[in-house]
């Protein structure tokens, strides 16, 4: 599960020409919304707001927004950066209620590589979504999702009906069986196999 991150805050007043002072003190315009409360405007820090963003789960965590003394729980749904310098302009936060359910994208891992005899034998692991589209209880949001490969071969796909996910969350896409990953033949080991009719995976990934 995705550790719960803190993140220090200060109210702010709203206006383009505060944004701009803001940032060139170092700090990142933000907003909090949803819920029955009202919009709240703050600021946070450029250099832990960055530290943050390089744990490469910033989006798929609970972040503990700390403003006067009190802690907002909420996830973070939308960073906007400099088309440039690609630095932070400014962070969308939703507010979270009580055993609320989040809509988020958790990486995939594959696991047991070595245990695939496809694998072994050449073939390549095509990943289709590198992600998963998940609902899940916002404490309960998983840091990834782990695939076992174990005795796949050349041509077997996995498609979302193989893969267990954990206790409190369910995919968001629900209208097909989608595929996660195929193990393709190399053209070698397409040559000696024969075999030169092997569906592309993005076809089937859709299909």
């Amino acid at each position: 599960m995705s550790d719960t991150l803190t993140l220090p805050a200060e109210t702010r007043r709203a206006g383009k020409g505060a944004s701009r002072a803001l940032r060139r003190e170092g700090r990142v315009p933000a907003v909090v919304y949803g819920g029955k409360d009202e919009v709240l405007s703050i600021h946070i820090e450029e250099k832990e707001l960055r530290r943050q963003l390089g744990t490469g789960h910033f989006f798929n965590s609970v972040v503990d927004v700390e403003v006067d003394g009190k802690k907002v729980r909420t996830l973070p749904k939308d960073v906007a950066f400099h088309p440039v310098s690609d630095r932070p302009l400014h962070v969308d936060f939703l507010r979270l209620a009580k055993d609320a359910k989040v809509h988020v994208n958790v990486p995939v891992h594959f696991a047991n590589e070595d245990a695939s005899p496809g694998l072994k034998r050449g073939g390549v692991l095509n990943v289709v979504r590198h992600e998963l589209d998940l609902i899940c209880d916002a404490d309960a949001i998983p840091e990834e999702i782990s695939i076992d490969v174990t005795g796949l071969e050349v041509g077997d796909s996995i498609h979302i009906s193989h893969v267990t996910l954990p206790a409190g969350s369910v995919s968001a896409i629900t209208d097909r069986d989608f595929t996660i990953a195929t193990i393709v033949a190399p053209s070698a080991l397409k040559s000696e196999a024969g075999d030169t009719e092997e569906k592309p995976a993005e076809a089937e990934a859709e299909g």
